[in-house]
Protein backbone atom coordinates (compact mmCIF):
# COMPACT_ATOMS: atom_id res chain seq x y z
CA UNK A 1 0.00 0.00 0.00
CA UNK A 2 1.06 3.47 -0.76
CA UNK A 3 2.64 5.68 2.16
CA UNK A 4 -1.00 7.86 2.26
CA UNK A 5 -2.84 4.77 2.00
CA UNK A 6 -5.37 5.48 -0.45
CA UNK A 7 -4.47 3.03 -3.06
CA UNK A 8 -7.80 0.73 -1.97
CA UNK A 9 -9.54 4.09 -3.06
CA UNK A 10 -9.20 4.52 -6.87
CA UNK A 11 -12.41 5.96 -7.66
CA UNK A 12 -12.23 9.17 -7.73
CA UNK A 13 -15.53 11.34 -8.24
CA UNK A 14 -14.54 15.11 -9.09
CA UNK A 15 -17.41 17.07 -8.79
CA UNK A 16 -17.27 20.86 -9.92
CA UNK A 17 -17.85 23.56 -7.01
CA UNK A 18 -21.14 25.67 -8.16
CA UNK A 19 -19.96 25.04 -11.71
CA UNK A 20 -22.35 27.50 -13.84
CA UNK A 21 -21.77 30.03 -10.96
CA UNK A 22 -17.99 29.73 -11.10
CA UNK A 23 -17.70 29.90 -14.68
CA UNK A 24 -19.99 33.02 -15.06
CA UNK A 25 -18.32 34.92 -11.87
CA UNK A 26 -14.55 33.51 -13.01
CA UNK A 27 -13.46 36.64 -14.84
CA UNK A 28 -15.37 39.15 -12.83
CA UNK A 29 -13.66 39.22 -9.21
CA UNK A 30 -16.13 41.83 -7.86
CA UNK A 31 -18.23 39.52 -8.20
CA UNK A 32 -16.76 36.55 -6.28
CA UNK A 33 -17.87 37.30 -2.54
CA UNK A 34 -21.54 38.45 -3.53
CA UNK A 35 -24.62 36.27 -3.90
CA UNK A 36 -24.71 35.61 -8.09
CA UNK A 37 -27.62 33.69 -9.14
CA UNK A 38 -26.89 32.27 -12.68
CA UNK A 39 -30.15 32.13 -14.86
CA UNK A 40 -33.88 32.53 -13.24
CA UNK A 41 -34.90 35.30 -15.29
CA UNK A 42 -38.77 36.52 -15.96
CA UNK A 43 -40.52 33.32 -15.33
CA UNK A 44 -37.53 31.51 -15.44
CA UNK A 45 -35.75 28.53 -12.83
CA UNK A 46 -32.32 29.28 -11.68
CA UNK A 47 -29.68 27.67 -13.35
CA UNK A 48 -26.94 27.78 -10.12
CA UNK A 49 -25.81 29.92 -7.39
CA UNK A 50 -22.74 30.36 -5.88
CA UNK A 51 -22.02 29.60 -2.25
CA UNK A 52 -23.12 33.21 -1.00
CA UNK A 53 -26.09 32.78 -2.23
CA UNK A 54 -27.09 29.18 -1.41
CA UNK A 55 -26.45 30.69 2.40
CA UNK A 56 -29.88 32.40 2.09
CA UNK A 57 -31.75 28.88 0.88
CA UNK A 58 -31.21 29.68 -3.61
CA UNK A 59 -30.82 26.18 -5.12
CA UNK A 60 -30.43 25.10 -8.86
CA UNK A 61 -33.99 24.36 -10.16
CA UNK A 62 -35.64 27.11 -7.79
CA UNK A 63 -37.99 29.79 -9.76
CA UNK A 64 -36.64 33.17 -10.43
CA UNK A 65 -39.28 34.75 -8.49
CA UNK A 66 -38.86 32.48 -5.20
CA UNK A 67 -35.05 33.23 -5.56
CA UNK A 68 -35.34 36.95 -5.51
CA UNK A 69 -37.78 36.40 -2.54
CA UNK A 70 -35.15 34.50 -0.69
CA UNK A 71 -32.12 36.60 -1.67
CA UNK A 72 -33.55 39.99 -3.13
CA UNK A 73 -29.92 41.96 -3.44
CA UNK A 74 -28.54 38.69 -5.69
CA UNK A 75 -26.42 39.96 -9.10
CA UNK A 76 -28.60 37.94 -11.80
CA UNK A 77 -26.49 36.64 -14.62
CA UNK A 78 -27.83 35.50 -17.55
CA UNK A 79 -25.96 31.86 -18.52
CA UNK A 80 -23.50 31.51 -21.63
CA UNK A 81 -24.19 27.75 -22.45
CA UNK A 82 -20.91 28.17 -24.90
CA UNK A 83 -18.41 29.13 -21.85
CA UNK A 84 -20.15 26.26 -19.98
CA UNK A 85 -19.45 23.67 -22.31
CA UNK A 86 -15.97 25.18 -23.14
CA UNK A 87 -14.32 24.63 -19.95
CA UNK A 88 -16.40 21.52 -19.41
CA UNK A 89 -14.52 20.29 -22.52
CA UNK A 90 -11.07 21.49 -21.18
CA UNK A 91 -11.86 19.55 -18.10
CA UNK A 92 -12.74 16.66 -19.45
CA UNK A 93 -9.61 16.49 -21.43
CA UNK A 94 -7.51 16.93 -18.00
CA UNK A 95 -9.52 14.06 -16.79
CA UNK A 96 -8.82 11.87 -19.81
CA UNK A 97 -4.80 12.85 -19.76
CA UNK A 98 -4.47 11.32 -16.54
CA UNK A 99 -6.72 7.87 -17.01
CA UNK A 100 -8.84 6.55 -20.04
CA UNK A 101 -11.41 5.19 -17.55
CA UNK A 102 -13.77 8.39 -17.57
CA UNK A 103 -17.31 7.91 -16.81
CA UNK A 104 -18.57 11.09 -17.28
CA UNK A 105 -22.03 11.74 -15.83
CA UNK A 106 -22.78 15.55 -16.57
CA UNK A 107 -20.75 18.50 -17.78
CA UNK A 108 -19.93 19.34 -14.26
CA UNK A 109 -18.82 15.66 -12.79
CA UNK A 110 -17.46 12.21 -13.65
CA UNK A 111 -15.89 9.35 -11.96
CA UNK A 112 -12.56 8.10 -12.59
CA UNK A 113 -10.57 5.52 -12.10
CA UNK A 114 -6.88 5.71 -11.87
CA UNK A 115 -5.60 2.46 -10.59
CA UNK A 116 -3.42 2.49 -14.39
CA UNK A 117 -2.36 5.68 -13.20
CA UNK A 118 -0.49 4.70 -10.31
CA UNK A 119 2.89 3.87 -11.34
CA UNK A 120 2.80 7.39 -13.36
CA UNK A 121 1.17 9.53 -11.33
CA UNK A 122 1.64 8.41 -7.83
CA UNK A 123 -1.68 7.18 -5.47
CA UNK A 124 -5.40 8.25 -5.81
CA UNK A 125 -4.73 11.37 -3.26
CA UNK A 126 -1.65 12.66 -5.00
CA UNK A 127 -3.84 11.97 -8.32
CA UNK A 128 -6.53 13.74 -6.53
CA UNK A 129 -4.62 16.41 -5.84
CA UNK A 130 -2.77 16.92 -8.68
CA UNK A 131 -6.15 16.83 -10.87
CA UNK A 132 -7.52 19.86 -8.32
CA UNK A 133 -4.74 21.97 -8.81
CA UNK A 134 -4.80 21.57 -12.27
CA UNK A 135 -8.13 22.50 -12.88
CA UNK A 136 -7.73 25.61 -10.41
CA UNK A 137 -4.68 26.77 -12.49
CA UNK A 138 -6.20 26.48 -16.04
CA UNK A 139 -10.07 27.00 -15.65
CA UNK A 140 -10.07 29.14 -12.54
CA UNK A 141 -12.80 27.18 -10.94
CA UNK A 142 -12.49 24.60 -8.05
CA UNK A 143 -13.68 21.09 -7.63
CA UNK A 144 -14.38 18.83 -4.71
CA UNK A 145 -13.03 15.16 -5.06
CA UNK A 146 -14.42 12.14 -3.38
CA UNK A 147 -12.00 9.04 -3.47
CA UNK A 148 -13.29 5.61 -2.58
CA UNK A 149 -13.54 1.98 -3.52
CA UNK A 150 -16.80 2.41 -5.14
CA UNK A 151 -18.71 4.53 -7.00
CA UNK A 152 -21.30 5.94 -4.83
CA UNK A 153 -19.09 6.15 -1.86
CA UNK A 154 -16.96 8.67 -4.01
CA UNK A 155 -19.90 10.37 -4.92
CA UNK A 156 -21.34 10.41 -1.20
CA UNK A 157 -17.08 11.78 -0.25
CA UNK A 158 -17.38 14.53 -2.86
CA UNK A 159 -20.45 16.00 -1.65
CA UNK A 160 -19.32 16.01 2.29
CA UNK A 161 -15.46 17.52 1.07
CA UNK A 162 -17.61 20.23 -1.21
CA UNK A 163 -16.80 23.16 -1.75
CA UNK A 164 -13.39 23.40 -2.72
CA UNK A 165 -11.93 19.68 -0.61
CA UNK A 166 -11.03 16.48 -0.95
CA UNK A 167 -12.25 13.43 1.11
CA UNK A 168 -10.96 9.69 1.30
CA UNK A 169 -13.69 7.23 2.89
CA UNK A 170 -11.67 3.89 2.88
CA UNK A 171 -13.71 0.54 3.15
CA UNK A 172 -13.15 0.07 6.84
CA UNK A 173 -14.66 3.57 7.00
CA UNK A 174 -17.88 2.68 5.73
CA UNK A 175 -19.64 2.52 9.27
CA UNK A 176 -19.14 5.69 10.72
CA UNK A 177 -18.43 7.42 7.86
CA UNK A 178 -21.58 6.65 5.53
CA UNK A 179 -24.22 4.88 7.92
CA UNK A 180 -24.59 8.05 9.77
CA UNK A 181 -25.74 10.19 7.13
CA UNK A 182 -29.40 10.85 6.13
CA UNK A 183 -31.00 7.85 3.62
CA UNK A 184 -31.80 10.53 1.10
CA UNK A 185 -27.82 11.01 0.46
CA UNK A 186 -27.43 7.59 -0.93
CA UNK A 187 -26.77 7.95 -4.57
CA UNK A 188 -30.05 7.18 -6.51
CA UNK A 189 -32.35 7.34 -3.57
CA UNK A 190 -34.62 9.99 -4.65
CA UNK A 191 -37.36 12.10 -2.67
CA UNK A 192 -40.29 9.26 -3.07
CA UNK A 193 -37.50 6.59 -1.85
CA UNK A 194 -36.78 7.99 0.64
CA UNK A 195 -40.37 8.77 1.94
CA UNK A 196 -40.85 5.01 1.63
CA UNK A 197 -37.96 4.58 4.25
CA UNK A 198 -38.81 6.80 6.37
CA UNK A 199 -42.53 5.91 6.58
CA UNK A 200 -41.24 2.39 8.57
CA UNK A 201 -38.70 4.27 10.18
CA UNK A 202 -35.43 4.34 8.22
CA UNK A 203 -33.93 7.40 8.80
CA UNK A 204 -29.81 6.66 8.08
CA UNK A 205 -28.00 5.01 5.97
CA UNK A 206 -27.05 2.78 9.12
CA UNK A 207 -30.81 2.01 9.63
CA UNK A 208 -31.06 0.55 6.00
CA UNK A 209 -28.01 -1.77 6.37
CA UNK A 210 -29.39 -3.37 9.38
CA UNK A 211 -32.98 -3.76 8.15
CA UNK A 212 -33.39 -7.16 7.07
CA UNK A 213 -33.77 -8.11 3.38
CA UNK A 214 -37.11 -9.49 3.44
CA UNK A 215 -38.54 -6.60 5.13
CA UNK A 216 -36.97 -4.06 2.47
CA UNK A 217 -38.11 -6.00 -0.35
CA UNK A 218 -41.68 -5.36 0.63
CA UNK A 219 -41.55 -2.05 0.98
CA UNK A 220 -39.36 -0.91 -2.05
CA UNK A 221 -39.31 -4.37 -3.83
CA UNK A 222 -36.65 -6.91 -4.52
CA UNK A 223 -34.20 -4.77 -7.44
CA UNK A 224 -34.23 -1.81 -5.12
CA UNK A 225 -33.72 -3.81 -2.04
CA UNK A 226 -30.94 -5.57 -3.49
CA UNK A 227 -29.24 -1.97 -4.73
CA UNK A 228 -30.33 -0.40 -1.42
CA UNK A 229 -27.91 -2.59 0.74
CA UNK A 230 -24.99 -2.42 -1.60
CA UNK A 231 -24.90 1.43 -1.03
CA UNK A 232 -25.38 0.86 2.63
CA UNK A 233 -22.45 -0.93 3.11
CA UNK A 234 -20.55 0.64 0.35
CA UNK A 235 -20.15 -2.95 -1.85
CA UNK A 236 -21.26 -1.46 -5.13
CA UNK A 237 -19.90 -1.06 -8.34
CA UNK A 238 -16.28 -0.09 -8.46
CA UNK A 239 -16.08 -1.12 -12.45
CA UNK A 240 -16.64 2.00 -14.65
CA UNK A 241 -17.57 2.21 -18.24
CA UNK A 242 -15.97 5.49 -20.47
CA UNK A 243 -18.17 7.42 -21.58
CA UNK A 244 -18.77 10.99 -22.39
CA UNK A 245 -21.66 13.28 -20.81
CA UNK A 246 -24.88 13.80 -23.56
CA UNK A 247 -23.13 17.27 -23.73
CA UNK A 248 -19.61 16.36 -24.34
CA UNK A 249 -18.95 18.04 -27.68
CA UNK A 250 -16.56 16.96 -30.33
CA UNK A 251 -12.51 16.49 -28.86
CA UNK A 252 -10.46 19.72 -28.53
CA UNK A 253 -8.35 21.27 -26.68
CA UNK A 254 -7.22 24.38 -24.69
CA UNK A 255 -6.42 26.63 -22.26
CA UNK A 256 -6.87 30.06 -21.19
CA UNK A 257 -5.84 32.95 -18.79
CA UNK A 258 -7.26 36.30 -17.34
CA UNK A 259 -4.72 38.59 -16.57
CA UNK A 260 -4.46 40.27 -13.46
CA UNK A 261 -4.70 43.87 -15.21
CA UNK A 262 -5.59 44.76 -18.76
CA UNK A 263 -3.17 44.77 -21.33
CA UNK A 264 -2.27 46.77 -24.02
CA UNK A 265 1.54 45.26 -24.73
CA UNK A 266 1.70 42.71 -27.82
CA UNK A 267 4.71 41.24 -26.51
CA UNK A 268 3.37 40.60 -22.94
CA UNK A 269 0.13 38.63 -24.92
CA UNK A 270 2.47 37.10 -27.20
CA UNK A 271 4.19 35.52 -24.42
CA UNK A 272 1.09 34.41 -22.97
CA UNK A 273 -0.19 32.89 -26.46
CA UNK A 274 3.01 31.16 -26.13
CA UNK A 275 2.77 29.67 -22.63
CA UNK A 276 -0.67 28.83 -23.23
CA UNK A 277 0.18 26.80 -26.53
CA UNK A 278 2.88 25.28 -24.64
CA UNK A 279 0.39 23.94 -21.80
CA UNK A 280 -2.47 22.67 -24.38
CA UNK A 281 0.51 20.59 -26.91
CA UNK A 282 1.94 19.10 -23.81
CA UNK A 283 -1.31 17.83 -22.97
CA UNK A 284 -2.23 16.73 -26.99
CA UNK A 285 1.52 14.92 -26.78
CA UNK A 286 0.73 13.34 -23.48
CA UNK A 287 -2.67 12.21 -24.79
CA UNK A 288 -1.10 11.06 -28.12
CA UNK A 289 -2.96 13.62 -30.21
CA UNK A 290 -2.53 16.12 -32.77
CA UNK A 291 -4.92 18.75 -34.25
CA UNK A 292 -4.99 20.81 -37.68
CA UNK A 293 -7.34 23.86 -36.13
CA UNK A 294 -5.90 26.72 -33.76
CA UNK A 295 -8.22 28.95 -32.54
CA UNK A 296 -7.42 32.30 -30.25
CA UNK A 297 -10.44 33.97 -28.10
CA UNK A 298 -9.40 37.41 -26.63
CA UNK A 299 -11.93 39.04 -24.20
CA UNK A 300 -11.05 42.63 -23.98
CA UNK A 301 -11.43 45.20 -21.05
CA UNK A 302 -15.13 46.36 -22.08
CA UNK A 303 -16.08 42.23 -22.27
CA UNK A 304 -16.17 41.94 -25.99
CA UNK A 305 -15.27 38.62 -26.79
CA UNK A 306 -13.80 37.55 -30.33
CA UNK A 307 -12.79 34.31 -31.25
CA UNK A 308 -10.60 33.29 -34.59
CA UNK A 309 -9.16 30.35 -36.10
CA UNK A 310 -7.15 28.91 -38.49
CA UNK A 311 -6.65 25.24 -40.34
CA UNK A 312 -3.22 24.40 -41.22
CA UNK A 313 -2.23 21.79 -43.75
CA UNK A 314 -0.86 19.29 -41.56
CA UNK A 315 -2.14 18.13 -37.97
CA UNK A 316 0.77 19.15 -35.50
CA UNK A 317 1.05 18.97 -31.70
CA UNK A 318 4.04 20.94 -31.59
CA UNK A 319 4.14 24.29 -29.32
CA UNK A 320 6.32 26.40 -31.66
CA UNK A 321 3.65 26.12 -34.49
CA UNK A 322 0.73 26.45 -32.22
CA UNK A 323 1.78 29.36 -31.11
CA UNK A 324 2.93 30.92 -34.48
CA UNK A 325 -0.53 30.25 -35.75
CA UNK A 326 -1.86 32.01 -32.39
CA UNK A 327 0.10 35.09 -32.95
CA UNK A 328 -0.36 35.38 -36.81
CA UNK A 329 -4.51 35.26 -35.49
CA UNK A 330 -3.71 37.61 -32.46
CA UNK A 331 -2.32 40.22 -34.47
CA UNK A 332 -4.51 39.77 -37.53
CA UNK A 333 -7.25 40.58 -35.33
CA UNK A 334 -5.47 43.84 -33.65
CA UNK A 335 -5.89 45.67 -37.56
CA UNK A 336 -9.30 44.41 -37.90
CA UNK A 337 -10.51 45.89 -34.23
CA UNK A 338 -7.80 48.69 -33.21
CA UNK A 339 -4.30 48.50 -32.27
CA UNK A 340 -3.63 49.35 -28.33
CA UNK A 341 -7.03 47.87 -27.24
CA UNK A 342 -6.52 46.57 -23.60
CA UNK A 343 -7.46 42.99 -23.26
CA UNK A 344 -8.52 41.22 -20.36
CA UNK A 345 -8.01 37.17 -21.48
CA UNK A 346 -6.21 35.72 -23.96
CA UNK A 347 -7.45 31.97 -24.78
CA UNK A 348 -5.35 28.75 -27.38
CA UNK A 349 -7.55 25.71 -28.25
CA UNK A 350 -6.73 23.44 -30.43
CA UNK A 351 -9.05 21.57 -32.40
CA UNK A 352 -10.03 18.43 -34.55
CA UNK A 353 -8.16 16.42 -32.45
CA UNK A 354 -6.66 13.15 -33.97
CA UNK A 355 -4.32 10.30 -32.77
CA UNK A 356 -1.09 11.54 -33.46
CA UNK A 357 0.06 7.60 -34.77
CA UNK A 358 -2.44 7.86 -37.84
CA UNK A 359 -1.75 11.55 -38.94
CA UNK A 360 0.41 11.99 -41.62
CA UNK A 361 2.81 15.25 -41.99
CA UNK A 362 4.15 16.59 -45.28
CA UNK A 363 7.87 16.81 -44.84
CA UNK A 364 9.73 19.57 -46.11
CA UNK A 365 12.89 19.19 -48.84
CA UNK A 366 15.58 20.43 -46.56
CA UNK A 367 14.82 20.49 -43.09
CA UNK A 368 16.39 19.29 -40.64
CA UNK A 369 16.45 15.69 -39.34
CA UNK A 370 15.53 16.93 -35.83
CA UNK A 371 13.87 20.22 -34.51
CA UNK A 372 11.00 21.36 -32.41
CA UNK A 373 9.10 18.22 -32.21
CA UNK A 374 12.23 16.62 -30.67
CA UNK A 375 12.69 19.36 -28.82
CA UNK A 376 9.13 19.62 -26.90
CA UNK A 377 9.35 15.60 -26.18
CA UNK A 378 12.62 16.24 -24.43
CA UNK A 379 11.19 19.47 -22.27
CA UNK A 380 7.86 17.01 -21.71
CA UNK A 381 10.29 14.24 -20.17
CA UNK A 382 12.00 17.04 -18.09
CA UNK A 383 8.61 18.25 -16.95
CA UNK A 384 7.80 14.83 -15.53
CA UNK A 385 11.02 14.03 -14.06
CA UNK A 386 11.55 17.40 -12.06
CA UNK A 387 8.50 19.17 -12.58
CA UNK A 388 6.18 21.95 -14.24
CA UNK A 389 8.56 24.30 -14.09
CA UNK A 390 12.14 22.83 -14.68
CA UNK A 391 12.33 23.92 -18.68
CA UNK A 392 10.65 26.57 -20.69
CA UNK A 393 11.08 28.90 -23.09
CA UNK A 394 13.79 31.66 -22.67
CA UNK A 395 11.10 33.85 -23.76
CA UNK A 396 9.11 32.89 -20.71
CA UNK A 397 11.73 33.81 -18.13
CA UNK A 398 11.49 37.79 -19.84
CA UNK A 399 9.00 38.89 -17.18
CA UNK A 400 5.94 37.56 -14.88
CA UNK A 401 2.29 37.55 -16.08
CA UNK A 402 0.87 41.20 -15.37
Amino acid sequence: MNEDGSAVCPILHVDMDAFYASVAIRDRPELHDVPVIVGGGHRGVVLSANYPARAYGVRSGMSGTEARRLCPQAVRISPEFGEFETVSRSVMETFRSVTPLVEAYSLDEAFLDVRGAARRLGSPLQIAELLRARIHDEQRVTCSVGLAATVSVAKLASKRAKPDGLLVVRPDEIVSAVHPLDVGELFGVGPRTRAKLRKIGLETVGDVAQMPAETLRHVVGAAAAAQLHQLAWGTDRSVLTPRRADEDPERSMGSDETFGRDVADPEVIHRELLRLAGRVTARMRHAGLAGRTVAIRVRYADFTTLTRSHTLSDPTDVTAEVHRTAVLLYDALGQETSQGRRVRLVGVRVEGLRPRAGAQRQGVLGERERGWPEADRAMDRARTRFGRGAVRPATLLAGDRP
